[in-house]
């Protein structure tokens, strides 16, 4: 059978076709003997050295990185020394074998992303994990590590570590608890959080696929708490924050904005919408993947049917809708905008309005829905929360029934009391003055 042969570079890596499920493909490199990369459906792309070792009388696949994180320079580097050590008599697929007896988190890590975090997790998952790891826990890519002339670079945090080459037995509960404080002492206690379920959720995995037998360091390390925000559009500032949206000139902006506010969904969902999971005639929006996996329908109101329908194409509405894929489509890798930082930066400064995030958008609708008496099932339905918790929120926020509910009592025990009201002290008198 014939292998495949190409000249590695980014640009052809990056172009390569993905194979079916549950099958993976191999290219070999033109300029390196042995040099291979596999690629699996689920696009995972990882470096190997494939050679016959003369001593074992056999064929080795040796396992060199994944690719980006690998880059095809070192690569090749990495295949060229291995190919020296078996022109010299050696197996370097024996010699690994005896070291990986142990993982290192480096290694534990590429066997998480491409058994776990790749065929199981969302991309967005996908593109966070390895992020999160490097930031703080192992090497940034080189070229993360460059200046870039243009925007900001993503940098290895304060309090981050460098523990891709330690054993995985060697890092202990203190060494875990450690570093977690010390983020935390940053100010980052969110990201402080998530990496220890990140290295608890590695080491476990470890364990269930028979990779280490050891102690998972990061149980017993107690979180922070962490304050559940609870910012939404107040009734001052909604005038506002209408007229700033409507002057904005983007109309992409101003539709995601309103469709944000009017349906409730997450950022991610509105701008990725496609047109295949909307009935318009019905007034239905079907979320097939949201975050939390539980698909659900948003009831859309007339004014988000309106702003679907301006959205249609306007050469044959009936058709191109079936053509068309999303309701916000750009020329981007992903098909569609994303968000539009700037354009609602715009429209805050316009309004006069500070400490809003896009987010609090989907609050604003259920905090509104609170003030309308709804209970918290039916606002836990409209925004498709998988857990009665996540609703309590909405419980809490406006403090208009509050204010309601304590002034409906205390006029109802000052009238048990017989007292008819109580008289504003004169001035230049307190009211405790005023009491006596």
């Amino acid at each position: 059978m014939a292998r495949n042969e190409l000249n590695f570079t980014k640009e052809n890596i990056v172009a390569l076709p993905l194979p079916e499920a549950g099958k993976r493909d191999e290219y070999y490199d033109t300029k390196v003997q042995g040099l291979q990369i596999r690629i699996t459906a689920a696009g995972v792309k990882t470096f190997y050295v494939y050679r016959w070792v003369r001593a074992e009388g056999k064929a080795e696949r040796i396992m060199l990185g994944r690719f980006p994180d690998l880059t095809i320079e070192n690569a090749r580097k990495a295949a060229t020394k291995v190919n020296g050590a078996i022109a010299e008599g050696h197996n370097p697929a024996a010699t690994l074998r005896g070291k990986r007896a142990e993982l290192t988190l480096g290694e534990l890590f590429i066997e998480y992303m491409n058994r776990h975090v790749s065929v199981q997790c969302k991309p967005r998952v996908v593109k966070e994990t390895p992020e999160l790891f490097q930031r703080f826990l192992g090497e940034l890519p080189p070229e993360e590590q460059e200046r870039k002339p243009h925007g900001a670079r993503r940098t290895k945090h304060p309090a981050g570590v460098h523990w891709e080459n330690r054993s995985l037995s060697s890092i202990t509960l203190g060494d875990v608890a450690q570093l977690h404080a010390n983020i935390g002492r940053h100010g980052h206690k969110t990201p402080a959080n998530k990496l220890v379920t990140l290295i608890s959720s590695m080491y476990n995995r470890a364990r269930d696929w028979g990779l280490f037998a050891g102690v998972n360091p990061a149980t017993g390390v107690k979180k922070f708490r962490e304050v559940k925000r609870e910012r939404f559009i107040q009734s001052d500032e909604l005038p506002r924050f209408f007229e700033a949206v409507g002057e904005e000139l983007s109309k992409d902006v101003r539709d995601f904005v309103l469709l944000s506010l009017l349906t409730g969904a997450r950022k991610a969902d509105v701008i990725s919408m496609r047109w295949e999971s909307l009935s318009l005639e019905r007034g239905e929006w079907r979320i097939p993947d949201p975050k939390n996996s539980v698909p659900y329908t948003v009831l859309l109101t007339l004014e988000a049917v309106t702003i679907l329908r301006s959205r249609l194409p306007a050469d044959d509405a009936g058709s191109s809708k079936d053509e068309a894929i999303f309701v916000f489509p750009a020329n981007s890798k992903t098909g569609h905008i994303e968000k539009p930082k700037k354009g609602w930066a715009r429209i805050l400064g316009r309004a006069e309005i500070s400490d809003l995030r896009i987010h609090d958008l989907r609050r604003s609708l259920g905090s509104w829905q609170a003030k309308g008496g709804a209970s918290l099932a039916i606002i836990g339905k409209s925004l498709g929360h998988k857990t009665a918790a996540a609703t309590m929120i909405y419980a809490r926020l406006d403090q208009d029934p509050v204010r309601a509910s304590v002034e409906k009592a205390t006029a109802a025990m000052l009238k048990a009391a017989g007292v008819k009201g109580v008289r504003s002290p004169p001035k230049g008198r307190s009211r405790a003055s005023a009491a006596r």
